[in-house]
């Protein structure tokens, strides 16, 4: 099982060729944590304004696969 979520993270924290973007980023809209990394402290986005940022950057993502 460990092995599958290795493989996981691999994928997802590398930049996809078509989109030139990080499916993780695409689904969670930050970078990948990678080992022991000190957290930054930042302030939470609002709901309605996280939601509305993953939205966008979903619909960027899907008009780039279509152009692909």
């Amino acid at each position: 099982m460990e092995c599958l979520t290795t493989t996981e993270f691999v994928f997802n924290s590398k930049v996809h060729t078509v989109t030139n973007s990080l499916p993780y980023k695409v689904n969670y809209r930050k970078e990948p944590r990678i080992g022991f990394e000190i957290r930054k402290k930042e302030k939470h986005a609002k709901p309605e304004k996280f939601v509305k940022e993953i939205k966008k950057i979903h619909e960027e993502v899907k008009v780039t696969l279509k152009k692909s």
